[in-house]
């Protein structure tokens, strides 16, 4: 039922409480929260944006980026120049263009129009100094880099293990399209709320404390391929011991569920309420609202 509450219960109640918990303290919005301690962190995957300004991207939010820099600062060329990893960093100075502060971009104040944003005349829209762009990693710049897609850029690093797991791990959420250095102001929310899932997928593979992984309406706007590979990365984090809720009323997602929380009976202020719960088999075999369209999709 849409409007009955899920959202509230998962992000006022579950995050907020677990949030409290694996920081020390109490459950917050919630009287109790029973298993907290099976759980050593939390992943809260939505819609919000990565970051507001052209500094943030895909390369960065996912630290596939860290170990970018790590490798150009260990070529030859790189070692003749004296250029560190942080060289290779457009957030700070030492080697990227201080005319445009590594954006590749400058800001034009029109007064009284919006401003907008122009390629930097200088380093002609390629973030860094000349120094910096003159050392290769296998051939590439690191502006060719980051102007490669993540799909490329999987095929093109196969090395270290860890970059080539992240790197993995966008592809397999649907991001294969999406260049490393694509700014977070031009991310969808849907495109956001994947690269937040690649990010749990990462996490949740190493082992060791199981995380709990918070999706809120994933399905939506997703062609039926996509609901596929969710539900894949889903099952991936699954596997390894983790646990996944999941706000959604797409009831195709909800037939693949391990257990089900039935809110209702209606939205609003007729909502917020446990109707049903269970396992699909035991759900498909009671009463409800949502038990005859859960039925219809299970049998078709």
């Amino acid at each position: 039922m849409s409007g009955s509450g899920k959202s509230s219960v998962l992000h006022h109640a579950l995050a907020t409480s677990m949030e409290a918990v694996l920081a020390g303290g109490e459950p917050v919005n919630a009287a109790k929260l029973l298993g907290a301690q099976d759980f050593g962190w939390l992943a809260v995957v939505d819609q919000d944006p990565i970051g507001r300004t052209p500094r943030s991207n895909p390369a960065t939010y996912s630290k596939a980026y860290d170990l970018i820099r790590t490798l150009f600062a260990g070529t030859p060329e790189a070692k003749e120049r004296s250029l560190s990893a942080t060289a290779f960093s457009f957030n700070t100075a030492g080697g990227r263009c201080e005319t445009c502060t590594g954006y590749g971009k400058r800001q034009v104040d029109m007064h009284f129009l919006p401003d907008v944003w122009v390629t930097c005349d200088v380093c002609d829209g390629r973030r860094f100094g000349p120094d910096v762009l003159a050392v290769t990693y296998d051939d590439a710049t690191i502006d060719q880099v980051l102007e490669m897609t993540i799909e490329q850029a999987a095929e093109f690093f196969t090395q270290p293990p860890q970059l080539a797991t992240v790197l993995d791990a966008l592809v397999r959420v649907g991001l294969g399209y999406v260049a490393l250095g694509q700014s977070a102001t031009e991310l969808s929310g849907g495109e956001a709320q994947r690269l937040k899932l690649a990010n749990a997928l990462v996490r949740g593979a190493k082992g060791g404390k199981r995380g709990l992984v918070l999706l809120d309406e994933p399905v939506t706007g997703l062609h039926p391929a996509d609901v596929e590979r969710l539900v894949a990365c889903l099952d991936a984090l699954l596997d390894k011991k983790n646990t996944v809720v999941v706000a959604e009323h797409d009831l195709h997602l909800a037939a693949v569920a391990d257990w089900i929380v039935d809110m209702g009976p209606a939205a609003g202020a007729d909502g917020g309420r446990v109707i049903n719960q269970g396992a699909v088999a035991d759900i498909i075999g009671g009463a409800g609202p949502t038990v005859a369209y859960l039925r219809k999709v299970i049998t078709t």
